[in-house]
């Protein structure tokens, strides 16, 4: 059973930095991309930053310059290093892998990290 467990989210202040990891585990043939979502209070999900199996990467405007996504192949890991967060940026941050288990290919979701901006 593959599954992805983040780590990392917590209480900031303005100003401040934190780096969010997400891994994946269990029977895993192969990765393609992953990604990270948020989702504010009253708001709907949406897309922060993407890196392909190739490490190209992508960012949603809001975070160009402040955020920086990678990852690390061989332990199935996606990281989101975020820096200059705003109180905008408060929300529960879910990561996304394409994954290849013995049964194909498939979207996984992790179960989402609490990020609070707040003085």
């Amino acid at each position: 059973q593959v599954q992805l467990v983040e780590s990392g989210g917590g209480l900031v202040q303005p100003g401040g930095s934190l780096r969010l990891s997400c891994a994946a585990s269990g029977s895993i043939w192969g990765t393609n991309e992953m990604g990270w979502y948020r989702q504010a209070p009253g708001k709907q999900r949406e897309l922060v930053a993407t890196v392909t199996s190739g490490s190209s990467t992508s960012y949603v405007d809001s975070v160009k310059g402040r955020f920086t996504i990678s990852r690390d192949n061989a332990k199935n890991t996606v990281y989101l290093r975020m820096n200059s967060l705003k109180p905008e940026n408060t929300a529960v941050y879910y990561c996304y892998a394409g994954l290849r288990s013995p049964t194909g290919w498939g979207g996984y979701w992790g179960q989402g990290t609490q990020v609070t901006v707040s003085s």
